[in-house]
């Protein structure tokens, strides 16, 4: 039977089996799998040549029972309304996991931005904004970077907000360059945050990490900085892959030469000394530990058995499916899921969020000290679920997530 991997299907399905386990009502299960708020926008942006473009954009903001709204802005060609949805429920789920005072949203624009100049991707980011400024806020929702958007498109957000309030607010966004208010550490904070749990991982399984052979499907920002992390901690990564396919090398690669040389051939294939597979053969590749960085679905029932790893820690959301799942617990492979695993992002902008609002800079040391506490606090609150429900981490992690965010909207109660 086909898989139904829509994000939203799997989302609304993960949730199912959560509020089953937490035994939710029917009313707060129907409350969680909607989201609080969907904003749709036309989006009239005159271009370099003179014409005027429309683009549609969205914001959907799911819950806010723990905090304001937090979450991604991507700018994609292919973005849906349900696929948004999805990732601002994770995002409710990913906050309350971590425990930090925040509910869950997500945005988007659809837009190739290979396409647009510098100039026409300022002005498309300055008006959405101006769109939905009346939802967004440093106590009301508060974006991010995702999906090709970066410390500069945060930059013109936080301006936009500022400009139209009247004075700089800082806070207004995450993930902004250091020179205006970013944090030390939030460019390589979802990477080591992925190793941080690896680390955890093996000390409850017995891997040791000292030579464990690593696998990394996808090498942009997380790929890479997990690379690095990996290799910090004694690790031998032996293969990584980008869109246009992987290299393998069993003796180990550099992260940082591997980056240099995809930088100058747009590739990391014909590294040196390394042999050239594709994406599909880089996730059979026996190793200890693979991490799925790049898009979602690329552990299915169809490669599920042919996986040989000990660990699957998961940088990209939602890169298993349910059906891959059950195959990796029957064989025995601990799995990190993506809402534990790949939580370091906005662990640190929630740092940044509060160093903004103290008007403070925190050290490099103190960001990366605070961000493995707070993702080590968060593996063993799940790992004790994990435990006392004999399930598997996706569980116990949703378990928790959905937990603590049911939990505060019976505290809150319903107004009026």
């Amino acid at each position: 039977m086909a898989e139904e991997n829509t994000a939203l299907t799997v989302a609304l399905t993960q949730l199912k089996l959560a509020s089953r386990k937490l035994k939710l009502d029917s009313g707060m299960h129907k409350m969680l799998s909607q989201p609080k708020r969907s904003i749709s926008v036309s989006i009239n942006v005159r271009m370099d040549n003179g014409t005027v473009n429309v683009f549609n954009g969205v914001r959907v903001q799911h819950w806010d029972a723990r905090g304001p709204f937090k979450g991604g802005i991507r700018y994609y060609p292919d973005i849906t309304l349900d696929e948004v949805t999805a990732l601002a429920m994770l995002m409710t789920w990913k906050c309350a996991i971590a425990d930090i005072p925040f509910g869950g949203a997500k945005g988007g624009i659809c837009v190739n931005t290979k396409k647009l100049s510098t100039h026409e991707l300022e002005r498309l980011t300055r008006r959405y904004v101006s769109l939905i400024f009346e939802y967004l806020g440093p106590q009301k929702d508060i974006p991010a970077p995702d999906m090709y958007t970066d410390a500069q498109t945060m930059s013109w957000i936080m301006d936009t907000y500022s400009q139209l309030k009247g004075y700089r607010i800082p806070e207004s966004a995450t993930g902004k360059p250091v020179e205006i208010g970013g944090s030390w550490g939030r460019t390589e904070a979802t990477g080591r945050g992925v190793i941080h749990c690896v680390k955890q991982a093996s000390e409850n399984n017995g891997l040791k990490l000292k030579g464990a052979r690593v696998v990394i499907q996808g090498f942009g920002n997380v790929g890479f900085h997990a690379a690095v992390a990996a290799q910090e901690i004694g690790c031998k990564v032996i293969a990584v892959s980008d869109s246009t396919g992987g290299i393998f090398c069993p003796d180990g690669l550099n992260p940082q030469d591997v980056l240099q040389h995809k930088e100058q051939t747009k590739t990391v294939q014909n590294y040196k000394e390394c042999k050239n597979i594709t994406n599909e053969d880089l996730l059979e590749i026996e190793c200890d530990v693979l991490i799925p960085a790049a898009l979602q679905n690329q552990i299915t029932h169809k490669n599920a058995d042919k996986i040989k790893t000990r660990m699957v820690a998961e940088a990209a959301n939602g890169p298993t499916t349910p059906e891959a799942d059950k195959i990796l617990y029957e064989k025995e492979i601990c799995l990190i899921p993506d809402i534990l695993a790949n939580s370091g992002g906005v662990i640190v902008s929630y740092f940044e969020w509060v160093q903004n609002l103290t008007r403070e800079q925190w050290p490099l040391e103190k960001v990366n000290q605070k961000l493995e506490a707070k993702m080590t606090k968060a593996f063993n609150d799940v790992e004790t679920i994990v435990v006392r429900e004999e399930s598997n981490m996706r569980t116990g992690a949703l378990m928790l997530g959905v937990g603590r965010v049911a939990n505060a909207i019976k505290v809150l109660g319903l107004w009026p």
